[in-house]
Formats: C-alpha cells, sequence, structure tokens
C-alpha cells in the first residue's frame, strides 16, 4: 500500500533537479519509448525494474549495463518479481497494455502511481534549461503529418524546435538532448492521453494544442467511442495560448469547450470553408490566416494556394486540413505567414502516406497503408473517383459498415487481407453486393503479392488502386511500413503483361 509521504513526494517530483534517488519504478514493456524511460530514470538514480513479455535482445543488453533490472516473462499474472519490488511508480508508454491488464489492476488496487512516458517527460523537462515550450497534437487522423508540418514550419523560422512522441522520437530523448529546445511540438495518442493529468505535479501545460478530428479507433483499449473521446480531450486541458479545433467535426469544438485552460487561451478553427474572424480556413482556392493578425474582423493573411499544394502534391482534402492546423498551432507561436508559405514548397509527405507507388497503364497504384482505421482510410477514399480498394487486418473493434457504405458509389472492385476478414466481407455483401470483391486466403504466406494480383485482375484503365486497410497491421505484417513497402515491391513485380480486368482475363 502507499506509504505515508509518498504521495507528497510524488507531487513534489516535477523537476529533473528534484530528488529521485532510491524511488522504486517499475516500467511495462520494452518498446522504444519504455526504453527511454527506463534510461531517465537511472540516470535520475531511481531503483528501476523494466517488466516485459519478450527479451528484445539488444535492448535487454543495454539495461544491464546501465543497471536497470529485467524480468522477462507471462504477464497474464502480476510476476512474484513485481510484488517484490513494490513499486512506488508504475510507467506505461505502449497502447499494447490496456488499462485491464493484470498489472495495471494491480497498481491501481495498491493505490499505486501510473504515469505514461510523456508525463515523465514533462516532469524533467527542465534538465535542459530553459525548459521548452510543448505543442500537443492528438486526432483519430493527421497526426504525425500535423506535427511534421508544425515543426518544419517552426524551425524555417529560426526556432529550435523538434517533433516528438508518438511520431516515433520518444519525448523523452527530445527533453534529454543535450542542445536543447526552445519548443517540442508532441504527438500524443490516445493510449498516452489516457494517463495523463491524473497524478499531481505530472499536468502537462501545453503552448498550444490540436485535436484535429474523432472517429471510431482503439476501441478494444478505451471500450466506447465516449471514452476515447474523452482520452483525446484531455489534450486541450491546461492550454496557454491557442487550443485549435476543427470546425468540420463538432466533437473537437465541444472538447475545447468542455477543456480547463488557462485564461486567455484562445479557440481557433480550421476548416476547408471560408474562415470567420480567428479562424484559418479557404477563400478562392487560397489558405488565409483570419486569427493571428490585428485587423482579423476585416482582412486575412495569404498562406499558400490550393493551385501551389497541388503542384507540391499536398492537395488531397486531409492533407490541406493538416497544413491549416499546423499553420494555426505555428502561428500561434509566431512564425511568419510567408515563412509557412516557402516552407510548403519543400515539404512531401511522408512514405505510406497517399505515396504514388506507380503509374502503369492507366492505373496509379497508391500506397496508404498508414491508414490504420476507418477514420483515416475514409480521407484517402475522398481522394480518388474510381477505385479497387485494398483494405482489411486488425480491426481493432471498430466496424467498416459506414465506410463501405459512404464509398460503395465510388468503387470498382476490393481485395480483403488481413485476419479479422469476415466483418469486412459481410459490410461488402450489405451495402455493395454487386462489387467485385476478392480475398486473400488468411494463411497464405505471400500476403501482398497474391492481393496485387488480385488487384490487378480488377483495375481497369482510370482507376485507382488504394492501399488504405482501414485496420492495423500485426496479424500479417510487422508494421504498417512493412505492409507498404511489401505493396510496393509486389506493384513492381508485376509482369507488363501480366493478369488484369483490362485484358479481359476472367474474373474467379
Amino acid at each position: 500500500m502507499t506509504a505515508p509521504g509518498l504521495p507528497e513526494r510524488l507531487a513534489a517530483l516535477t523537476s529533473w533537479r528534484s530528488d529521485w534517488t532510491g524511488l522504486r519504478v517499475a516500467v511495462l514493456g520494452l518498446g522504444v519509448a519504455a526504453f527511454s524511460s527506463a534510461d531517465t530514470l537511472a540516470e535520475l538514480g531511481a531503483d528501476v525494474l523494466v517488466v516485459a513479455d519478450a527479451p528484445y535482445e539488444e535492448r535487454a543488453r543495454l539495461l544491464d549495463v546501465i543497471g536497470v533490472r529485467l524480468h522477462v516473462g507471462d504477464l497474464t499474472a502480476v510476476p512474484d518479481a513485481v510484488v517484490e519490488f513494490d513499486p512506488e511508480v508504475v510507467v506505461v508508454s505502449s497502447g499494447r497494455y490496456h488499462p485491464d491488464h493484470p498489472l495495471l489492476v494491480w497498481a491501481a488496487s495498491r493505490s499505486v502511481a501510473v504515469w505514461s512516458d510523456v508525463e515523465l517527460g514533462w516532469r524533467v523537462r527542465d534538465k535542459v534549461e530553459p525548459a521548452a515550450e510543448w505543442i500537443c497534437v492528438t486526432g483519430t487522423n493527421g497526426k504525425t503529418t500535423t506535427v511534421e508540418l508544425t515543426a518544419t514550419f517552426l524551425v524555417a523560422s529560426g526556432v529550435r524546435a523538434a517533433p516528438c512522441g508518438n511520431i516515433g522520437i520518444p519525448v523523452l530523448d527530445a527533453v534529454r538532448d543535450p542542445q536543447g529546445f526552445d519548443l517540442l511540438v508532441v504527438e500524443l495518442s490516445s493510449y498516452q492521453l489516457h494517463w495523463l493529468n491524473r497524478n499531481p505535479g505530472g499536468e502537462i501545460r501545453p503552448f498550444s494544442s490540436v485535436c484535429l478530428n474523432l472517429a471510431e479507433d482503439h476501441l478494444d483499449f478505451h471500450g466506447t467511442l465516449e471514452e476515447y473521446g474523452a482520452a483525446k480531450g484531455k489534450v486541450y486541458d491546461n492550454t496557454k495560448v491557442a487550443c485549435v479545433y476543427n470546425r468540420a467535426d463538432i466533437a473537437t469544438l465541444r472538447m475545447v469547450e468542455d477543456a480547463d485552460v488557462v485564461e486567455g487561451a484562445r479557440a481557433i478553427g480550421f476548416g476547408l470553408d471560408s474562415p470567420g474572424p480567428s479562424d484559418f480556413g479557404i477563400v478562392d482556392g487560397i489558405l488565409c490566416d483570419r486569427a493571428f493578425l490585428e485587423d482579423r474582423a476585416t482582412t486575412a493573411l495569404e498562406l499558400t494556394t490550393l493551385d501551389e499544394l497541388r503542384d507540391a502534391g499536398l492537395a488531397a482534402p486531409h492533407v490541406v486540413a493538416n497544413i491549416l492546423a499546423a499553420a494555426a498551432l505555428a502561428r500561434s507561436y509566431g512564425a511568419p505567414a510567408g515563412v509557412i508559405h516557402d516552407a510548403l514548397t519543400g515539404f512531401r509527405l511522408d512514405p505510406h502516406r497517399i505515396q504514388l507507388v506507380a503509374e502503369r497503364a492507366g492505373v496509379l497504384w497508391i500506397d496508404d497503408s498508414k491508414a490504420t482505421n476507418p477514420h483515416a482510410a475514409d480521407a484517402s477514399l475522398r481522394a480518388f473517383d474510381r477505385i479497387v480498394w485494398m483494405l482489411g487486418g486488425q480491426l481493432k473493434g471498430v466496424e467498416l459498415d459506414d465506410l463501405v457504405e459512404r464509398h460503395a458509389s465510388r468503387l470498382t472492385g476490393a481485395v480483403v487481407i488481413g485476419v479479422d476478414q469476415e466483418p469486412v466481407l459481410a459490410a461488402f455483401r450489405r451495402h455493395a453486393p454487386e462489387l467485385p470483391v476478392l480475398s486473400v486466403d488468411p494463411g497464405e504466406t505471400e500476403v501482398m503479392p497474391e492481393a496485387v494480383r488480385l488487384a490487378a485482375r480488377l483495375a481497369r484503365e482510370g482507376d485507382t488502386v488504394l492501399l488504405a486497410p482501414a485496420a492495423a497491421s500485426f496479424d500479417q505484417f510487422a508494421d504498417f511500413t512493412d505492409r507498404g513497402d511489401r505493396f510496393a515491391r509486389a506493384v513492381h513485380e508485376l509482369p507488363e503483361d501480366g493478369p488484369s480486368g483490362r485484358d479481359g482475363t476472367e474474373l474467379p
């Protein structure tokens, strides 16, 4: 149980220079962020036990070097090693460990504080002084692109800014970078947000923040859309300057209205329509800022044009929305409009985000493997008119009926992969019964070559074959990057005169 005086000690741990000596911390998992947590805590002088269900041999060897103990084994029950260690804090960084995980339930029953790696990063953010401000970004879709855009705009403005968090660079790595930063642009997943702002002393205070959108995802973790939305809404808590929200998604405005923010923080809307005062939007093909200028009631600042974005491959509607959100965040910190314009001319989307792989015989092959949920796939599908849709994987508790029904008229075929095929196939039977739908046997060893071969048989000149799975990748691939890479390889390996609906080959 909680030792006398421990809550007060934990609440006082708000600086790198606080006394962390001997604090018993169990770190759950051994992913990149978990290792960064263990490494940080060891440097601070805490007593650290890492608990994992797989050894991750290279990181395990490094733990031994830095003096951190490791327990590897079955985690379906609380290991004796954890009970004997009697942690005062548990740090969790991965969505693999749901709130009902036995170790987390055990911690709650003993009133053991649970921190995310992000909370730990906030507590020790002053390792390099002065401590960097944080701009926080979440949403069901578009987080990484918006984080990268925001950081790009700020760096181009002369700000020492770095993207970090769920984007793949742990917050603690950025905090401990010896060069220091003026500002961190932090991507926050719903998993990380779930554990935030629960503990005295650990409440984050963003400079500005945004929730880009809200749609069903990760219900296997959160249980309901309401709980998922509540986690996302935490991004606005304690925001100091600008709460950026999506005018096309009323849920994000409700989050701002419900948030407890610092007095004087402004609500800034973004959208693809005409902006009002305090908004970002589009007028006659021009992306505009009507929020961060003196005469915003009657004038606007031009950021760029849709024609320029089209030339740069950035004109898909959801990408334009991300650009407007990122511009709002960067402008809140003082980035000049002209710098944002110039920075966009050289910006390119990450691989596996609406990436053109090939154009063959009049068919576009597009990799959007990063569309790991229905909301992301919806945005991708909206960008094209005639689509052979490749989809499927781990559905994470969500349904695809609305998505299939919404886009059935623009589909010319579909290829289903993954282990959770029956719900996908059933959605097509209900909402697109005449559509040619082919599937890859879940036991197929060459999943993507077979899927691409089937898509080639369905595709005709003028079609787009779109890999937008609307599902996680871990059932058949290492991750979404591996899934996209295998897609690209399979496309490039197609024979020039291979099977295709274009040449009249009879479809099964």
